[in-house]
């Protein structure tokens, strides 16, 4: 594996001014990510909130760049294994993907590109 591009990423935990406290990953200033909030009666609060039941470590994050929304949004779930098949499964909306082999990718070394 060779580095291509690298990004000082940072987490953050905020409390926004209704109180949500959420999780914001930010890019560069201006620019971050910033999670669902399930609290929210909106169209994507209430789905964020219905997944959460399911899946708690599920995550939906916004795209801000220069205080706008971008319309593009990061998801994802930290799962364990044997978790993954019912997550996969409700998006998949089947279960085709378990006829096939289980092959773990071989994890290579990070090379570093020379400037």
């Amino acid at each position: 594996m060779k580095v291509l591009k690298e990004w000082d990423v940072k987490v953050k935990l905020v409390r926004t001014r209704r109180g949500a406290i959420l999780h914001m990953i930010e890019l560069e200033p201006g620019h971050f990510y910033i999670e669902q909030n399930p609290l929210k009666d909106s169209k994507y609060g209430v789905a964020y909130r219905k997944i959460k039941e399911s899946f708690p470590e599920f995550y939906m994050f916004w795209e801000i760049k220069n205080n706008h929304y971008t319309g593009k949004l990061l998801a994802g779930a930290f799962l364990e294994k044997r978790e993954i098949d019912d997550f996969v499964t409700l998006l998949a909306k089947t279960e085709d993907f378990k006829k096939f082999e289980e092959i773990l990718e071989e994890i290579e070394e990070v090379e570093e590109e020379e400037e």
